[in-house]
């Protein structure tokens, strides 16, 4: 397998040339330039090309495995972490005040990615962790902060997040697991969950689940449901965490993908947890989490696609077959051929987009937290909202369309094991599936997010699109994104109090559509930015552009004329005809 290459060239170049990074840190008064950004992603890269990438096809073989009780990860995960968490690596963005380094979260973001593309097994441990970081700081008590967040921040805990039950996926509002008073303000927690990623390992030090259950009282459906921390250890007469809790990992799910992450049934026996946040109100508190998870898992699907990529260039530049065009040469390297060019830009064009929509919105995520006004917060924090559908449902389809792709050009080689890119399709499956699947994602952009404000939060993303559109004059790009931008915005009048048969049937065409437009939207940002630029990486950008302009766009349309078809073929054959 080749050597993945950190994409620090394209990272700069969106930081410096297309993102107005500088800018934007001035404007919340943080100390960190580009410079010192790209710095920071290039030893971040290093871990993942020269620590994460080596464990990733062994960990992928071996697998966790559950021994007298007890997980244990593949061979070398164990120390890996360890050395991550003393590298500071798992403190990047967080809150200086429990131990982080307070970076801006577009890092983080792109390093999520580059952990992605090399070994996404063992990207979820720390990613977990920081979700679990994000609810006990926005919701818990005092007391739990003080115990709780500051080892998480450094890595010596981990965190985990346990919402599913066989009986309760989506619809949340059928959990059984139960928390019953101690008396002493702890509760008892008595439960089974399914697909706790990361619910149980080897790598030393206390184990945070955050669990969904029921208290005695609560009234029926999603309003009764509140959020418990439960540690694997708890703590001891003298302040430290020896104690084991009533919990333990019933088996490990055998899946498709992510063999190396632990993904646990865990049965919790009146194990002792603490409230976070107030009672019946656990799902507004678990939602920070989930919310956090879902960002990290679209990134999953950007990483992947981005790492797929890598290989199958190179593959395509070596790899002798067939004749050139005029039938002069032959053979010749497969990545003179059409088809397989069409199969490589679909995936680079998709990913140099998503990497510099996730950018975007990452530094909306920094203003939500961190702008002085209180307006701009709000802003930036509905937008976000806006978004985190998008980039989890559209990152991970394209993600897996990608890593097919990508094992396409390998032709009969990539079906087979030691070429690796069989294992990208396989671990890309799983993000369009888990914190949400991508149909739910694609309901909520429709349902929840679209009416914010009355349809205002929507209409002020379409205005900054369009604006942006209209001054690249009239580049390809900016014209079919302009065109695309108009057929969103009439489906998006056309869902405006539709039933929710309409609703359901539109809803994952009106999803594609919208992310068909936003990376349309960042395409014409970074070919403006590229100008007339005369680098490789300049052209680059001014020719993947004009392809996503001619062979992707066009796309739009299709989608629009599906959702404005409606509900009636798809309702239209009985339930029982099936």
């Amino acid at each position: 397998m080749q050597s993945y290459a950190p994409p620090i060239d394209d990272y700069r170049f969106l930081l410096n040339d297309v993102l107005g990074f500088d800018q934007a840190m001035a404007e919340l008064g943080k100390e960190v330039d580009a410079d010192l950004a790209v710095a920071v992603l290039e030893e971040a890269g290093k871990v993942c090309a020269e620590r994460l990438q080596p464990l990733n096809r062994e960990g992928d073989e071996q697998g966790s495995r559950l021994v007298d009780g007890a997980v244990q990860t593949p061979d070398g995960f164990a120390q890996a972490y360890r050395d991550f968490a003393e590298g500071g690596w798992t403190s990047l963005s967080a809150d200086p005040a429990h131990g982080g380094q307070g970076l801006p979260f577009v890092l983080q973001l792109w390093f999520d990615e580059m952990m992605s593309a090399t070994n996404l097994s063992f990207g979820l441990f720390p990613g977990l962790s920081r979700g679990a970081c994000e609810a006990i700081a926005a919701h818990a008590s005092d007391e739990l902060k003080a115990a709780y967040l500051e080892p998480l921040v450094s890595g010596e805990w981990t965190g985990a997040m346990a919402l599913t039950e066989s009986g309760a996926g989506t619809d949340l509002a059928l959990l059984k697991t139960r928390a019953t008073p101690k008396g002493d303000g702890s509760y008892a927690v008595a439960g089974t969950k399914i697909f706790i990623s990361s619910g149980d390992h080897d790598f030393g030090g206390n184990i945070v689940h955050l669990v969904l259950a029921r208290l005695p009282d609560a009234p029926p459906g999603v309003k009764g449901i509140s959020l418990f921390l439960v540690p694997k250890f708890l703590p001891d007469a003298d302040g430290g965490f020896t104690v084991r809790n009533a919990m333990s990992v019933g088996s490990l799910e055998k899946k498709m993908g992510i063999h190396a992450q632990p993904t646990c049934v865990m049965h919790y026996d009146d194990a002792t947890g603490w409230l976070v946040g107030e009672a019946h109100r656990g799902l507004a508190a678990m939602f920070t989490m989930m919310n956090a998870e879902r960002l990290m898992v679209g990134i999953q699907g950007l990483g992947i696609a981005g790492g797929a990529y890598q290989q199958a260039v190179a593959y395509a530049r070596d790899r002798l077959q067939g004749r050139s065009a005029d039938g002069a040469r032959g053979p010749v390297a497969i990545i003179e051929h059409a088809d397989v060019r069409r199969m490589l830009l679909n995936v680079r064009a998709f990913v140099e987009a998503g990497r510099a929509l996730a950018g975007w919105t990452a530094l909306q995520l920094d203003r939500a937290k961190a702008h002085a006004d209180a307006g701009e917060r709000g802003q930036a924090d509905a937008l976000v909202a806006l978004l985190t559908p998008v980039i989890k449902a559209a990152f991970t389809d394209y993600g897996f369309e990608c890593a097919v792709q990508a094992q396409q050009v390998f032709g009969g080689h990539g079906y087979i094991r030691e070429w690796g890119m069989e294992q990208f399709v396989r671990d890309a499956r799983i993000a369009q599936i888990y914190e949400g699947t991508n149909g739910v994602q694609a309901m909520d952009l429709v349902g929840r997010k679209l009416p914010m404000a009355g349809g205002a939060v929507v209409e002020g993303f379409f205005d900054g699109i369009a604006a942006d559109v209209a001054a690249a004059g009239d580049r390809v790009i900016a014209v079919r994104t302009g065109e695309a931008l108009a057929l969103l915005r009439e489906a998006t009048a056309s869902l405006r109090g539709a039933g929710v048969d309409a609703t359901g049937a539109a809803a994952v065409d009106y999803l594609r559509l919208f992310a068909l437009v936003a990376m349309g939207w960042m395409w014409t940002r970074m070919a403006v930015a590229a100008g007339s630029g005369e680098t490789a990486l300049h052209q680059g950008k001014l020719a993947v552009a004009d392809y996503y302009a001619r062979r992707v766009l066009p796309q739009a349309s299709g989608l629009a004329a599906s959702i404005a078809a409606g509900e009636g073929a798809i309702m239209a054959l009985a339930a029982e005809a099936f």
